[in-house]
């Protein structure tokens, strides 16, 4: 229910005891869902989502392991072994560091190509701005004519 659901298991212990037993292997940080938002407390569809995301990533992660270990030992020594769970166009995609650090801006610490750039001219004009529309993608315009309505009786 939130991080203090269980006064032995908090998420405290549960950092404490993954950072100690990881220690040279990997390193462990805290996520709480309502550290993650921008504000306001989890809704149903916050919860739903997250433990979504937590079961995606539990199962690549169990799936990387039993395809990445011989004789008991983990060879993940390809580029998709280091990835990272983002949404991608309505679905919940593992994206391979290597590829994000082509798409990333690191001196701004932005994407290189965002999307909503493209809406700037429209919020231009929303906002009344005086501008020309101008954009990098052409439409063909088609004039609009009327229907004539044909008298019930000729059908």
């Amino acid at each position: 229910r939130n991080e203090r659901c269980n006064e032995n298991y908090t998420t405290d212990f549960i950092y404490n005891l993954y950072s100690e037993e990881g220690k040279g292997v990997f390193d462990c940080r805290k996520n709480v869902l309502g550290h993650m938002q921008q504000g306001g407390s989890p809704t149903p569809f916050d919860r739903n989502f997250g433990t979504k995301m937590g079961a995606k990533a539990v199962a690549w992660i169990t799936g990387k392991i039993r395809e990445c270990s011989r004789h008991g030992r983990i060879f993940a020594n390809t580029a998709d072994s280091a990835c990272l769970l983002g949404m991608h166009k309505r679905s919940l995609v593992f994206q391979p560091i290597a590829e994000l650090r082509q798409q990333t801006d690191f001196e701004h610490r932005i994407p290189k190509e965002q999307w909503w750039l493209r809406l700037r001219p429209i919020l231009k004009i929303l906002a009344k701005y005086n501008i020309e529309l101008d954009t990098s993608e052409a439409a063909h315009m088609e004039h609009l004519t009327r229907k004539v309505l044909v008298p019930e009786a000729t059908l």
